[in-house]
This record gives structure tokens, sequence and C-alpha cells, in this order.
């Protein structure tokens, strides 16, 4: 946001913070909401780099295409080990995984 437009706001007493101060999560909250959507981005990416559908990697996984796209999505309904599995099942390494995880970073300080 330009800081011409901070100032208008804040002058007319708005307060200005991003979606964890918003819903009151907690560091943690935060990072676990990260590395959930950090998880699913790599779902993704690895099921297009495979040239896969949605229904191809759900057949191969035994589960559905709506619960692949809710793990693509970062559906809270889906489990953080599912997530994992899933992209175990599509040739991701641990240490790959790793590194996804490792990279997931909150938007404030821990």
């Amino acid at each position: 946001m330009r800081d011409l437009k901070k100032k208008r706001l804040l002058a007319r007493g708005w307060k200005l913070g991003n979606a964890a101060e918003f819903l009151g999560l907690t560091v943690q909250e935060e990072l676990l909401v990260a590395v959930r959507l950090q998880l699913a981005q790599s779902l993704r990416r690895r099921r297009e780099s495979k040239q896969l559908t949605q229904q191809q990697l759900a057949k191969a996984m035994g589960s559905s295409q709506s619960r692949v796209a809710k793990m693509e999505a970062g559906d809270p309904s889906v489990a953080l080990d599912l997530l994992v599995r899933s992209l175990l099942a599509l040739g991701v390494t641990p240490r790959a995984l790793g590194k996804t995880i490792a990279g997931t970073k909150p938007t404030r300080a821990a």
C-alpha cells in the first residue's frame, strides 16, 4: 500500500494490519497456516509439473478429485499428513519437503 494512502486511512481512524492480527492468531497458529498453504502450493505445482489432473492424482492416491482440490486450496479440513503423503506420492523427497516447510515465514516476528 502506498504511503499516502496509509496516511489517509490512519488519519480517518482506520487501523492497519495483516490477516493474522485481524484474526488474533498466535505466531504458532500463523506459522501453521503458512505451512499448510506452502504445502498446498507445492502439491499443485508438483502435480502440474507431472502433467497430472486432479482426478489422476486422486486415483493414484486412492482418494477423490474433490479431496485433491481441497488439498490444493489449503482447506483446513485436510490433515497435514495427507498433504505430506500426497507430496511423497508425487516423488517429493523428504529433503525437498523439509526445504518447503523451512522456507515458510510468519508475517510478523516470532
